[in-house]
């Protein structure tokens, strides 16, 4: 048995650290099961607490608490899971009791010092657990900078979209706003500061999937809505307008459909990589049409009709709308219209528009 009792504990603190380096060292995009599978149980009894209070905005104030949460528990469960490895490499090394190869686990994991005994042979067991309790706090203290600088550039990019394509952002409303106002010629400096965002995005979010669940100050802005109202902004404008739409177009929607692939990978989002431009999509070509009216009426000349356009935004709109779809709801991101359903119950809410305050002509 004390064979089998080293091998374990020995096997778990193995185990223990590669979750520990794959998700807070490891500049690679890996998939930790750890953070997923608290993400999953946190969201799940979060929303649980919200259901009775009914509606988007609860369910906002709860999954607030869920990136917090799940730091928390990665945390408890490294300490707890190397407090185990270290008791099983204790008792499996010694005579000591469960008890007390618990306790003296404890004591060198926490630094506490008031375990220790005469045991020569087992000093080595001691200073490694000694070393390992501070250098796991330590290691998820310097990850969190990391993660708070890259929460700040896309909420520092998803704050200034609320202004030109409304909140919550959708893509049609951009054109359309753009085209009221008559500041079209700002649009390609707008996709090549979102063609660097989604950049950031495919390389932050898939190294450190705990940022997906981390949430907007506002409850009607989500960094995954402001990417898909951007993105089908662009694709509206190559679909209806070929020749005048900007060449930064079609790099942000590359750069915005490969961040959304990579990020997909490292959370295990099933995607088709080269899907046909024919496949069929969720969005409806009535609502395509709708949309095109509103930009139309808002002053943005078409240099193709409609119908014409439609093959060509679905073509574009096939590479990222089911990863799209299905970050968004994981993400339990506001509503918004042309992002998919969600895991409660909610109708889309349509982008605020503030009201005309020109003042009148005499």
């Amino acid at each position: 048995m004390r064979v089998i009792f080293t091998v374990a504990g020995a096997a778990l603190l193995l185990v223990t650290a590669a979750s520990i380096l794959r998700t807070l060292v490891v500049p690679r995009g890996l998939y930790s099961a750890l953070v997923i599978r608290l993400w999953s149980v946190l969201r799940r009894v979060l929303r649980t607490v919200a259901a009775p209070f009914g509606g988007y905005r609860a369910i906002d104030r709860a999954q607030t608490w869920l990136a917090p949460l799940i730091l928390l528990g990665m945390l408890g469960c490294w300490l707890l899971s190397t407090l185990f490895a270290y008791t099983l490499l204790l008792q499996g090394t010694s005579d000591l009791a469960w008890r007390v190869a618990f306790r003296e686990a404890g004591s060198s994991l926490f630094t506490l010092g008031f375990a220790s005994g005469d045991r020569l042979h087992l000093s080595v067991i001691d200073f490694l657990a000694a070393a390992n309790g501070p250098l796991i706090i330590a290691l998820l203290i310097a990850y969190l900078p990391t993660l708070y600088g890259a929460y700040n550039r896309r909420e520092l990019e998803v704050t200034l979209l609320q202004s030109r394509a409304g909140e919550p952002a959708w893509g049609p409303e951009l054109l359309a706003r753009q085209a009221l106002v008559r500041t079209e010629s700002e649009l390609p400096e707008l996709y090549r500061d979102w063609e660097r965002l989604a950049a950031d995005l495919g390389e932050g979010h898939s190294n450190y999937p705990v940022l997906i669940s981390f949430r907007s100050p506002q409850p009607y802005r989500s960094w995954v809505v402001g990417l898909i109202a951007v993105m089908d902004a662009a694709a509206m404008q190559l679909a209806l307008n070929p020749r005048s739409a900007p060449p930064e177009a079609r790099l942000l929607l590359r750069a915005g459909f490969t961040a959304l692939r990579d990020i997909a990978t490292a959370v295990r989002i099933p995607f088709e990589p080269d899907p046909d431009p024919d496949e069929p999509i969720r969005l409806t070509y009535a609502e395509f049409d709708a949309a095109a009216a509103l930009v139309t009426a808002a002053g943005l000349p078409l240099e193709r009709t409609v119908a014409e356009a439609w093959p060509h935004f679905r073509g574009w709109r096939v590479n990222y709308e089911a990863v799209a779809y299905e970050l968004a709801r994981r993400a339990d991101a506001v509503p918004a219209l042309w992002t998919g359903p969600r895991d409660f119950p909610a109708t889309p809410i349509p982008p605020r528009r503030p009201a005309d305050r020109r003042p009148a002509t005499p």
